[in-house]
């Protein structure tokens, strides 16, 4: 891990002190979560990230790459780019945001502000949401597309898990998975209130504000597994 020039320390060695050295500054956390689900780029961190300016996640950036968190990568295709993906150092990550999402989905939320959230954050919502309970004994697979967005979200033996549909991904991978039972397009807005907001899957579908192909008595019991956590 190289020491960035100008970084601030706290000179403490205690564990906890070392790794907020490392992901301890405003915003830097937040551009792990973008990456949790798999490798972005720089433009699509931007989005999801709204309130964040380009100068400051370019700093950010530089920063997590010193401390071996996240790394540039190669995306494509249709066209070559570069982007951002975590390394091994920076998954290992993933139970700490886990913690910090399901500990903050309980605080209060800031009434005063119409952020909506971004799709990387609604999935995690999702799993940290997720109660074993309410799905019982349903499987069912989901694909829910938000923009350009794709997410396969699965639920059998009441365990919940959600993997991005890549664009990289072979004809040969993509042909030995399951058809889902539901295809759920909407935007993170209209979801949200599906599965936050108690807003019924027939009055969107009505509205024009979602569109399902497949299963739709599945796909509502999907929605339905989810609970909001109860305000600490």
């Amino acid at each position: 891990m190289r020491r960035v020039a100008g970084k601030r320390s706290y000179d403490d060695p205690c564990g906890v002190a070392r790794a907020l050295g490392a992901v301890g500054e405003r915003w830097a956390l937040l551009v792990v979560r973008e990456l949790l689900h798999g490798p972005k780029r720089f433009g699509d961190l931007s989005r999801g990230l709204p309130g964040m300016s380009q100068n400051v996640l370019s700093q950010r950036l530089r920063e997590l790459e010193a401390a071996d968190v996240v790394r540039r990568v190669r995306l494509g295709p249709p066209a070559s780019t570069s982007g951002y993906e975590l390394t091994e150092r920076g998954t290992l990550l993933e139970p700490v945001l886990f913690a910090l999402a399901t500990w903050g989905s309980r605080l209060p939320l800031d009434t005063g502000s119409d952020a909506e959230l971004s799709v990387d954050a609604l999935v995690l919502a999702l799993r940290t949401t997720f109660d074993p309970a309410a799905a019982d004994d349903l499987r069912v697979v989901c694909e829910l597309r938000m923009g350009d967005d794709r997410f396969r979200a699965e639920i059998g033996d009441a365990r919940f898990r959600a993997t991005r549909a890549t664009a990289t991904a072979s004809a040969e991978s993509a042909a030995a998975l399951p058809v889902p039972d539901a295809v759920l397009t909407a935007g993170v807005g209209t979801l949200r209130a599906l599965v936050f907001g108690a807003r019924p899957l027939a009055d969107a579908l009505r509205a024009g504000d979602a569109h399902l192909t497949g299963d739709r008595r599945r796909a509502a019991r999907f929605l339905a597994c989810f609970p909001r956590p109860p305000v600490a």
